[in-house]
């Protein structure tokens, strides 16, 4: 099990790694996480939620994602809301008193899951969340030091230099521990070093000195680009922002954002410059406007208005800028959201009226993978240039219909689903506005590579053939590389009694 100080020292980082080794010694191996909390989710095969963090981490094992590796899942609707998603479909909403109230009844949900995966499977890499030496939630553990116990899993502490006081943060956490659980900790991780790490070693005598527990490797500050983000994200480092930028994306930074990790190929296309933007005058002239996927599509389409941004969206569009919704995103580019069942609060809100399309809320959560296709012609690609599969996955709530009398472009996208052919989105009749219910569409290399282009040319500029972007898998590997070349990977096998000597791609 991996653990650490804070949240973002690095477990699901390195969770990742190891799932890779294991996976590369021709182990059986599978990722497990009891409690996620992200607004950034994936979907399993067979329709099932789960945090974003978990697909990432099976990808990385080699094997398919499923509910049993994050069996609770909290998406935050609000400063005080979360809902709550057990075993791939969503429960209730609940704030956080209600929900620590029914970890007593998720316990047998977690403990069932994980002992399926490890009745399956050589090995578990286990994740914990935030820090286990939160004393004042201890009582409502389900996914920290409780799980260890279950599971008599060693576990391995990783602290993030990075922030400051490392070594106060690992010694610390330990001392916050019940002795029983303070016997678990076998080994420290230092994430996230620049510079030379011998000078640590005098550190790392007197820690084990202390605790009498070895440190066991330290990770240097990696570039993690080409992974999907899991939560907090470093807007900041999103795009190219030089002299050859020919293209420019502004993405609406809306406050509930979901799912922002399917615009990291994007931001990662040379001379593509990707802005977040939050207010109308930072909106300026891109060559595309996107809004993205949300938890609150009402919340944030009033935060749209208050911050100028939702008339600078519509002020640009009339003046002829593409505009692109995703999920939410395509909600709040019609005429009108509905939500007479308090999914999200009660009442109705006017759209930004780009789409003739109205949306109403029901209880009723769709989930499900995608093969789409594109069916029509647009301002931002043709369809006879992006002509191959494109892979995706649907995560909302609500039904969006085309209002009867209306004169609209061609639907944009054609989505299976098994033997279903269903056309999905919509498309304004001049084509520079179009919405689309699938999820990760700009993750697959033909459809971003035609967007690019029409853009391109829409600009009348010409992007040269460049290096094709990082796969997902290689960013896996040299991760896994990093793992095994920094840390004590024969001291971290025998913990678990398997080796994980001589290990490569």
């Amino acid at each position: 099990m991996v653990q650490g100080t804070s949240s973002n020292a690095g477990k699901s980082t390195l969770v990742t790694g190891f799932c890779r080794l294991f996976a590369r010694a021709g182990y059986r191996v599978a990722p497990f996480k009891a409690q996620n909390m992200s607004n950034n989710a994936a979907v399993t095969d067979d329709g099932g939620e789960v945090g974003r963090a978990q697909a990432m981490q099976a990808a990385a094992a080699r094997v398919p994602v499923t509910v049993d590796m994050n069996p609770v899942l909290l998406k935050p609707q609000s400063d005080r809301t979360s809902q709550v998603v057990v075993l791939g479909h969503a429960r209730h909403v609940s704030d956080a008193r209600g929900y620590h109230d029914r970890t007593t009844e998720l316990w047998p949900v977690v403990t069932g899951a994980l002992d399926r995966l490890r009745a399956e499977h050589d090995v578990v890499v286990i994740e914990g969340a935030g820090s286990p030496a939160e004393i004042n939630l201890e009582r409502y553990d389900i996914v920290n030091m409780r799980v260890a116990r279950h599971a008599e899993a060693p576990v391995l502490l990783v602290g993030d230099i990075d922030r400051g006081g490392v070594f106060a943060s690992l010694f610390g956490t330990v001392a916050l521990l019940p002795a029983d659980d303070r016997a678990r900790v076998r080994g420290f991780i230092i994430n996230k070093f620049r510079g030379d790490p011998s000078l640590l070693n005098s550190g790392f005598v007197m820690l084990q000195e202390r605790t009498g527990i070895p440190t066991l490797g330290v990770l240097p500050h990696l570039d993690l680009t080409g992974l999907p983000a899991e939560d907090a994200f470093e807007w900041e480092r999103a795009g190219v922002r030089d002299s050859k930028t020919l293209i420019t994306v502004a993405v609406a930074r809306l406050p509930h954002v979901a799912n922002l990790d399917e615009f990291q190929p994007l931001m990662r296309e040379p001379l593509v410059d990707v802005r977040w933007v939050s207010t109308g005058d930072e909106l300026g002239t891109p060559d595309l406007i996107v809004i993205p996927g949300t938890k609150s599509t009402m919340a944030d389409l009033a935060w749209l208005r208050e911050r100028g941004l939702a008339s600078a969206i519509v002020a640009r569009a009339s003046l002829g800028t593409p505009v692109f919704g995703i999920c939410g995103g395509y909600q709040m580019l019609g005429t009108r959201v509905t939500d007479e069942d308090g999914v999200e609060g009660d009442g109705s809100i006017e759209g930004l009226g780009l789409l003739p399309v109205t949306t109403t809320f029901n209880i009723r959560k769709q989930t499900r993978r995608v093969v789409a296709r594109l069916s029509g012609d647009s301002a931002l690609w043709r369809a006879r240039d992006a002509t191959d599969a494109l892979d995706g996955y649907e995560i909302h709530m609500g039904r969006t219909t085309v209002i009867p009398e209306a004169t609209v472009g061609q639907v944009p996208f054609v989505a299976e689903y098994g033997v279903d052919r269903t056309p999905d989105g919509c498309c304004s009749a001049d084509g520079l506005v179009v919405g689309t219910y699938v999820h990760g569409l700009l993750e697959n290399a033909s459809l971003r590579g035609a967007l690019l282009a029409r853009l391109a040319m829409r600009k009348g500029v010409s992007l040269p053939n460049g290096q094709p972007v990082e796969t997902f898998d290689k960013a896996i590997d040299d991760l896994a590389d990093a793992v095994r070349d920094n840390l004590d990977c024969d001291a971290i096998g025998r913990l678990v009694g398997l080796s994980l000597s001589g290990v490569h791609a």
